[in-house]
């Protein structure tokens, strides 16, 4: 089975966390955390600053690792390497995801989030 590497960002402000709906492609509407596949030659933290920049316009600051998440799709392995992250500049402007919200711990478990998520959002709720 293929294994696709990529890594998310947990964008934290205080309490809260940032969440976004796909797009497009099978899972469209379904909640993750935004962030991408990593590229040739790219660490994990800068294929997450360049995802974001891409995605959403917006420059952060990538922190401590929260888990690295292993999910086996039907078609295909998943390895997510997942970061807290801040906003160091721009305004998370919608460029691919359908929708986005911040979610605190009371509402985090309001949106239908992406299998490989599931998971983290248990540990993300002891961070915030």
């Amino acid at each position: 089975m293929k294994t696709i590497r990529v890594v998310a960002a947990v964008i934290k402000d205080q309490d809260r966390i940032f969440a976004t709906a796909r797009g497009y492609g099978e899972f469209k509407g379904k909640w993750e955390f935004p962030g991408g596949k990593i590229e040739d030659g790219e660490s994990p933290a800068e294929a997450l600053i360049r995802e974001i920049r891409e995605e959403l316009d917006t420059e952060i600051i990538v922190d401590e690792l929260i888990d690295t998440v292993e999910y086996d799709y039907p078609s295909f392995h998943l390895s997510m390497d997942c970061f807290w992250c801040r906003i160091k500049e721009g305004h998370l402007t919608l460029k691919e995801a359908e929708a986005a919200r911040w979610l605190t711990r009371e509402t985090i478990d309001s949106v239908d989030w992406l299998p490989a998520d599931k998971g983290l959002v248990e540990e993300i709720k002891k961070g915030l």
